[in-house]
């Protein structure tokens, strides 16, 4: 069983910049994509950012391009989502996701507050 740890969320003016962590406790995760989610009060989980295993293949929502990066540390067993440029449309609980094949694994979300 993998146990994914979401850190770094809080409150942000518009603007700012905050950096995600998703710790993972086993070694096992630099094999699986890994991916941050994000969900609005009143609104469905959404994509906002994917990594390959090996961190050479990223993708991201249309919404945050240019404006987010993710990375992977696979020695750490850490991905992190530096998220610049925040508008108060980015208000969410942020969820880290490893994926392999039909397994998913879900971290316990982290709360981003950006104020206008």
């Amino acid at each position: 069983q993998v146990q994914l740890v979401e850190s770094g969320g809080g409150l942000v003016q518009a603007g700012g910049s905050l950096r995600l962590s998703c710790a993972a406790s086993t070694r096992t995760i630099s094999t699986y994509v890994s991916r941050w989610f994000r969900q609005a009060p009143g609104k469905e989980r959404e994509i906002v950012a994917a990594i390959s295993w090996s961190g050479l293949v990223t993708d991201y929502a249309d919404s945050v391009k240019g404006r987010f990066t993710i990375s992977r540390d696979n020695a750490k067993n850490t991905v992190y989502l530096q998220m610049n440029s925040l508008k108060p449309e980015d208000t969410a609980v942020y969820y880290c996701n490893a994926n392999r094949d039909t397994t998913d694994y879900w971290g316990q979300g982290t709360q981003v507050t950006v104020s206008s």
